[in-house]
């Protein structure tokens, strides 16, 4: 974290306005948002380590709800919880609808998938290394 916002950080916590909030690396929020997930029964969680690979973000979550209601709740809920624990606020697409919701974290991002739909867009095999096999099979 920069000067600047560290700075910025202790301005507000003498101000009052983020006594609950701590400082978040993205280490921490990978881990609150995996609890977070877990907490609220999420299905197939995964994590990929994009440092090196993506200027997106440190890491890439994909995870599973059973239905759009169970996909929507989870990520206002995760919002939510990031917002009150660490002051992050996300940007969030798709919530909604309720098919597939994009939330952007900065340092991390997190899509939250219906089964039927993460199966046909197949994020996670994007951005994983290639197994042996599948390198065989490309040559």
């Amino acid at each position: 974290m920069s000067l600047t916002t560290q700075a910025a950080h202790a301005a507000a916590r003498e101000a009052g306005t983020m006594t609950a909030a701590k400082t978040a690396t993205a280490d921490t929020l990978l881990a609150a948002i995996l609890k977070s997930l877990d907490d609220d029964k999420a299905e197939d969680v995964v994590q990929i380590n994009l440092q090196g690979k993506s200027e997106i973000g440190d890491y890439m979550v994909v995870a599973s709800g059973r239905s759009t209601r169970q996909v929507s709740a989870m990520a206002e809920k995760l919002v939510d919880r990031l917002k009150a624990e660490f002051g992050v606020i996300s940007k969030v697409e798709g919530k909604d609808i309720g098919d597939w919701v994009l939330i952007d974290t900065g340092d991390v991002i997190v899509h939250i998938f219906r089964p039927e739909v993460r199966e046909f867009y197949q994020l996670e095999k994007m951005w994983q290394p290639a197994t042996a096999d599948a390198a065989k099979k490309a040559n």
